[in-house]
């Protein structure tokens, strides 16, 4: 569990340094924003979904803190190639993994390296700054124009 737990601080300072994908796509034909109120943190998800709903680019802009930006560094690179029912799969399995009631018995290898953020359930607070991405990612696959939040 130590490991795990020293995995988890590497790897959220690493992407909050260095967020992977942080950007607007050319021409990214799908958006959302996303916006946790009770710690300011605000995101922009974006998607080019190809023809037969192929996520061929994401990317993602915003500020918040290390925990929503490392998610939403990570996400990004998880859901590049998916497709948008991969995409909500992969959405539930995470949501499940931080902020669901058997969430100590989530199935770990089924998200690969998204599991670094499997102790994030014990901190209620720290949930929402992890699932805020996911949240935005998903308004944005659905293309329903709501502002993601985090209430």
């Amino acid at each position: 569990m130590s490991d795990l737990r020293e995995l988890y601080q590497t790897t959220i300072l690493d992407h909050n340094k260095k967020p992977r994908n942080f950007r607007k796509p050319d021409g990214a034909n799908r958006e959302a924003n996303g916006w946790n109120p009770l710690c300011g943190d605000k995101v922009t998800v974006y998607l080019t979904v190809d023809g037969d709903g192929v996520v061929e680019e994401v990317g993602f802009q915003g500020s918040g803190c290390a925990i929503s930006t490392a998610s939403a560094s990570m996400m990004t690179q998880a859901v590049k190639g998916k497709t948008l029912d991969e995409i909500l799969e992969i959405f539930d399995r995470f949501h499940e993994m931080v902020a669901g009631p058997s969430a100590a018995e989530a199935d770990l290898g089924a998200l690969g390296k998204l599991s670094v953020f499997s102790g994030v359930h014990e901190y209620p607070m720290r949930v929402k700054c992890a699932t805020l991405p996911w949240h935005t990612l998903r308004s944005a696959v659905r293309g329903d124009g709501e502002i993601a939040k985090t209430e």
